[in-house]
């Protein structure tokens, strides 16, 4: 793809996707366990992302860098999503669900200054602005229990986590390879946990088929394939920022589609989320460049 046109489309694209999963989710976990609901989307989306990761010539990690690949794959699908999914089942809306998960840049960003990723002082300040944002939007929605907010950090330390995970210790990997490892670790884990769970029932199949399709195909397959794609390209921090405006597009998503109230204060906190993104957007002036005689000769790293 065009480097121009990657740029122009990519962030939209990434954000309606990421976001349309939630209503997607409050659809899912409406008509079957949280769990059922996430083995067959990883079962499928699985089965799916390897077939085609094989028939378009990915190439496949080994040795310690597989090992890696799976545990960022836990960590960015069971964990988050398990956490998120299940908050979601106990009426947690899908709202909430993504303004918590709209802290991940503040987290991202944290762990990626820890591991040596520069983070410019007016990034941090849009981060903070970002955060509070999200904070204030969270606040001014419906009420949920202290376990669905402690499921929804669960899902947010999972993504954050993983996206800083991969980044470090997976750098360069195929991004067709990446997603259907991801996804294909995670089914049998997801089984597992549902398997213990002994709640197996799916009050409404029409219902849960269509949440299937969409999640199977959008979320499961076409957004983590952008988003490993970015960030293949791009580093965690400008990945990261653009999720600060999946809370404002879940939020007019969930208003028009199963009729979510969006009360002021939301408003206030998805706009001061839109400005610190923007601010969290601009890196520092890059240094000037060093004369030629003056470069140094390249480090070898293991």
């Amino acid at each position: 793809m065009d480097n121009r046109l990657f740029e122009l489309a990519a962030p939209p694209a990434l954000i309606l996707m990421w976001s349309s999963a939630f209503i997607a989710g409050i659809i899912g976990v409406g008509s079957a366990p949280p769990m059922l609901v996430l083995f067959t989307r990883f079962a499928v989306a699985g089965a799916l992302l390897l077939v085609y990761a094989l028939l378009s010539g990915a190439i496949w990690p080994r040795g310690r860098l597989l090992a890696h690949t799976l545990i960022a794959g836990l960590l960015m699908q069971v964990v988050q999503f398990g956490g998120f999914y299940t908050a979601m089942s106990q009426h947690v809306s899908a709202a909430v669900v993504s303004l918590m998960q709209g802290l991940s840049p503040v987290v991202i960003a944290v762990f990626a200054g820890v591991l040596g990723e520069t983070v410019t002082p007016r990034q941090w300040l849009g981060f903070g602005i970002g955060g509070l944002g999200v904070g204030l939007a969270v606040v001014d929605q419906s009420v949920f229990s202290v376990t669905g907010l402690l499921l929804c950090v669960v899902g947010l330390a999972g993504l954050s986590l993983g996206t800083v995970y991969q980044k470090r210790f997976t750098p360069g990997i195929d991004p067709r390879a990446a997603t259907a490892l991801h996804v294909a670790v995670s089914a049998p884990f997801a089984g597992v946990i549902a398997v213990l769970g002994h709640d197996f029932h799916v009050s409404d199949p029409g219902r849960f088929a269509a949440a299937m399709t969409w999640m199977v195909l959008i979320n499961s397959m076409a957004a983590f394939l952008l988003f490993n794609y970015m960030l293949l390209r791009w580093d965690n921090t400008r990945v990261g920022r653009f999720l600060f405006a999946t809370p404002a597009a879940t939020t007019v998503l969930a208003w028009w589609l199963v009729d979510q109230r969006v009360g002021p204060l939301t408003i206030v906190g998805l706009s001061a989320g839109l400005v610190g993104m923007v601010l969290a957007s601009r890196r520092a002036t890059p240094p000037a460049p060093v004369p030629e005689s003056a470069t140094p000769l390249p480090v070898s790293h293991r």
